[in-house]
């Protein structure tokens, strides 16, 4: 059950802008939001002219309270919603939002020293950089690591807010699919069950793992865990397709 209650709202636009070749950041304005947990969603709905409504489910990058609310949205080709957030949308636009949605897929401060492993496919690192920022200003104790899957550096979201947060309060591990960066000395290629193993904290040091990103990427990750000995009470996923 949502630690805060859910229902419509209605969003202004009040920012715009590229994140990546195909995807958009978003910020909204909900003065009747009532703040969220880090890794909550929302649910955008779309109306048409003749009455028609679609709506899609997207992840918040933002946490906490107040009404600042901010979404990272990939297009998905022949998408009914996606298409239209990030070619269309305009500053000053309105939405209908609901939510906070959510309450398994969350993370908040705690007491809890057990070290938080974060694993994300693609814009599935949206949630998880609501997390990492939520951490980096909270006093919770707990070691932040975060391994992001990505298809070049063009493709990452949020980059310059993950660079900045890489240090104490966050370990950041990068694995290019596609294309490296230049000067890398790692070739592109996509995770396996061996290079995820070394890259993440180890099963004997009991972490909380969260796992975000295109179905096929999460299944094969989560049994990539389960076989390096990492229980699966311990694991938490969210999966994402077409929108």
């Amino acid at each position: 059950m949502s630690r805060r209650p859910a229902s419509w709202h209605v969003a202004s636009v009040v920012r715009v802008r590229a994140e990546t070749s195909t995807a958009r950041r978003i910020e909204l304005d909900v003065p009747t939001w009532p703040g969220n947990d880090a890794g909550s969603h929302l649910d955008v709905r779309l109306t048409a002219p003749d009455g028609y409504q679609a709506s899609r489910s997207y992840s918040v990058a933002s946490s906490g309270e107040g009404t600042r609310v901010v979404l990272a949205v990939d297009e998905v080709p022949d998408g009914e919603v996606s298409p239209f957030l990030v070619h269309d949308l305009r500053e000053g636009d309105r939405l209908e939002v609901h939510g906070p949605l959510g309450a398994f897929f969350v993370w908040t401060p705690s007491d809890d020293p057990a070290p938080v492993q974060l694993i994300a496919g693609g814009s599935g690192v949206v949630p998880l950089f609501a997390m990492a920022a939520a951490h980096s200003e909270s006093n919770d104790p707990a070691p932040f690591r975060l391994l992001y899957s990505v298809r070049s550096p063009g493709d990452v979201f949020f980059g310059d807010e993950l660079r900045a947060l890489d240090g104490d309060r966050l370990h950041l591990d990068v694995v290019y699919t596609r294309a490296a960066p230049p000067g890398s000395t790692t070739a592109p290629g996509r995770l396996t069950a061996e290079s995820l193993r070394a890259a993440v904290l180890p099963a004997d040091r009991e972490p909380r793992v969260f796992v975000c990103g295109p179905t096929p990427f999460v299944e094969a990750v989560s049994q990539w865990l389960l076989a390096a000995g990492h229980t699966a009470a311990r694991i938490r996923t969210e999966r994402f397709g077409g929108s």
